[in-house]
């Protein structure tokens, strides 16, 4: 049984017992406004939780190839403060960032950096990226991953520092400057930036507003057009968007609030070598947002690689699944990547990324 339904149980057993009747006054509507923020509290709780036994995966899958730390940095000022003249407005966002080093490396010499941001509306770098790091890690990339403002795992004040397709860009940046000043061996002219999903997008968005900043940027099965994604998404999904502590307006109420988040209308600023990946059965970004990317990059005359993948199994997952098919599509990625970023490694093979997966 999972968390969400662990709080919903909980919140219906103690909406019974108030048994409301007919007329119910003020003081039992306040009893259950109180029962519910009780429960958002304690869904928080559990997702805190849950960070904390996952952060103790990660040492035990992947200690043996890489030295794991986690970093506690700032990116900028919320974009909008709940209430601009309260104690601390104003201050920088606080937020974790992972850091994988290879073992073994060579710290007389220099390494090409990886930053990669976790996909999810609300969500965080869980060790469902193992294989990815430890793939990552074979080819003796050093890799960021951010936490940026909303993800999950950090409490609730986090949670409702979100701010999607804005200054979460911001947040990344920060975590690659961070890697350049704190580590002499991380190569400040072979840096890359990769995602996949809301990843996608923040990698999209970097290399728009920060081109001098990244060599090379891959985007997988990106969040690109939001104006386009309300339309065929759920109200529940809208209603993320809309809350009053992130945009607080619906795409109908401030259409170009939502253009301006998104990868799609802002193509015209690409400069850095880009790859993009799609998938015409994903279930959660619909290729049409995708195409629209594509459509809009080749209007504006810019170079880049894309490839619109046919129903391969996995749907929203299909690169970074452990099947072969999955394999042979990231080993595409390595290479794009490697052309630009040249790693002291680099794989010629799928077999090169099965041994990855089982190094100690």
């Amino acid at each position: 049984m999972n968390k969400s339904a662990v709080c919903m149980i909980l919140t219906v057993l103690l909406l019974a017992s108030f048994s409301p009747a007919r007329g119910q006054d003020r003081e039992d509507k306040s009893a259950v406004q109180k029962l519910l923020e009780a429960n958002e509290n304690l869904r928080h709780r559990l997702d805190e939780m849950e960070k904390l036994v996952d952060d103790l995966v990660w040492f035990e899958r992947v200690g043996g190839v890489a030295y794991i730390d986690k970093v506690y940095l700032t990116g900028p000022p919320r974009w909008r403060e709940k209430n601009p003249t309260a104690q601390g407005a104003g201050n920088r966002v606080k937020f974790w960032s992972y850091v994988f080093i290879p073992r073994g490396i060579d710290t007389t010499k220099k390494y090409p950096l990886i930053v990669l941001p976790h996909g999810g509306v609300h969500s965080n770098f869980s060790t469902y990226y193992t294989h990815i790091v430890k793939e990552l890690m074979a080819q003796r990339y050093i890799v960021v991953a951010p936490e940026y403002r909303g993800s999950t795992g950090y409490g609730r004040s986090h949670y409702e520092k979100i701010d999607y397709g804005g200054l979460e860009i911001e947040d990344a940046r920060s975590s690659r400057d961070y890697m350049l000043e704190n580590y002499s061996f991380v190569d400040g002219g072979r840096v890359g930036i990769i995602g996949w999903s809301h990843g996608g997008l923040i990698a999209l968005m970097n290399v728009f507003e920060h081109p001098d900043l990244y060599q090379v940027a891959f985007a997988g099965v990106p969040v690109s057009d939001l104006i386009a994604r309300m339309g065929y998404q759920t109200q529940n999904y809208r209603d993320l968007y809309s809350a009053d502590f992130h945009i607080g307006q619906t795409a109908y109420e401030n259409l170009g609030e939502y253009r301006r988040r998104s990868p799609a209308w802002q193509a015209h600023k690409l400069k850095t070598p880009l790859l993009i990946h799609t998938n015409t059965n994903d279930d959660d970004v619909n290729v049409l947002e995708v195409e629209h990317l594509i459509k809009s990059l080749q209007a504006a005359g810019k170079k880049f690689e894309y490839e619109i993948f046919q129903a391969v199994p996995g749907g929203h997952s299909f690169d970074r699944m452990d099947t072969r098919q999955a394999k042979e599509i990231r080993l595409k990625i390595y290479r794009f990547l490697a052309g630009y970023l040249k790693p002291p490694v680099s794989f010629n093979s799928v077999q090169d990324i099965e041994k990855a997966a089982y190094r100690e």
